[in-house]
């Protein structure tokens, strides 16, 4: 995976926040994992419920919205020092930068395209030790997840190699990293689709929150069948190439992340009836459907009856 040297990147669209934020609204965000650390990709799930506390709490207002995020304090805000594909090719924090700007410009010129509906961006906040969310107080306890109440995307800085490579064991690298936050903005994407209101059932892997998952997989396929072609402002891709390698170590971390996967790593019994993100056969199955077809449509795990677990 290389980055174009002549793309500008647009670090506005990434937060990074030192740690000690922590508490947000005072809702905890306890996501749940096998492993007995940090929690899995795509804690949305919960975070579903939560949106429904605050919302009832603040009296439906709807929470920050667009871009917005919890205010942190001044002092824990960080700047970024990331404007070239030049900077993405040397520093990992820039890579991200550059991956949340290639996604959210290929979703800016799709959603509208397939669906008919604006693409609003979405702020990615990189933090440590913890923070405040629209959805309350995260620690580094809790995986990356999307919080509808303020449209962000939050990643503990430790995620890659404390729990993806170290607990998870997967093989990592740069575009598992951009497969994570791409998984995420799907999330953002069904958000903007109102595809969460469609969630009625929590567990078992044909819950309404395993098709979630699943499908936020998909849109992830989706994003890398286009990856290399997405342009900047000024015409130039952010990505020059990626290589069966990359694309291997997507669908990996896709599998580690797998509720059967997870499972096993933590030495209990496979129990489907827990299953709240799917099977790491299914996670790479939705994320090769994204890669192969390229459509909303062919991302439909709602319609789907079979989910190929």
């Amino acid at each position: 995976m290389r980055f174009n040297p002549r793309a500008r990147l647009d670090s506005s669209q990434v937060q990074v926040r030192r740690g000690g934020g922590g508490g947000g609204r005072g809702l905890p965000i306890p996501i749940p994992s096998s492993t007995g650390g940090r929690g899995g990709l795509g804690g949305v799930v919960l975070l579903i419920l939560i949106f429904v506390i605050v919302q009832a709490v603040n009296g439906g207002g709807g929470g920050a919205g667009g871009a917005g995020g919890a205010a942190p304090d001044d002092s824990q805000v960080q700047g970024l020092d990331c404007t070239s594909g030049a900077d993405a090719n040397k520093t990992e924090q820039c890579a991200l930068v550059a991956d949340v700007n290639n996604i959210q410009a290929f979703w800016a010129g799709e959603l509208p395209q397939q669906a008919d509906v604006a693409y609003s961006k979405s702020l990615a906040v990189f933090f440590s030790r913890s923070t405040q969310t629209g959805c309350g107080g995260a620690t580094a306890q809790v995986g990356p997840f999307y919080c509808p109440t303020d449209k962000t995307v939050y990643l503990d800085t430790t995620f890659f190699k404390d729990m993806l490579q170290g607990d998870l064991g997967a093989k990592g690298g740069p575009f598992s990293e951009a497969y994570v936050l791409a998984h995420e903005y799907g999330h953002h994407v069904q958000d903007l689709l109102g595809t969460m209101g469609k969630v009625r059932t929590q567990k078992g892997p044909q819950s309404d929150t395993v098709r979630l998952e699943l499908q936020a997989d998909c849109y992830a396929g989706m994003w890398s069948k286009y990856a290399t072609t997405v342009e900047d402002a000024n015409g130039e891709v952010y990505i020059l190439d990626l290589t069966q390698d990359d694309i291997a170590r997507a669908l990996d971390a896709a599998a580690a992340v797998g509720d059967d996967r997870i499972q096993q790593k933590s030495g209990g019994r496979v129990n489907p009836e827990s299953w709240t993100h799917g099977s790491a056969s299914a996670r790479m199955y939705w994320f090769k459907t994204g890669l192969s077809q390229g459509t909303l449509d062919a991302c439909d795990t709602f319609s789907a009856r079979d989910l190929h677990l």
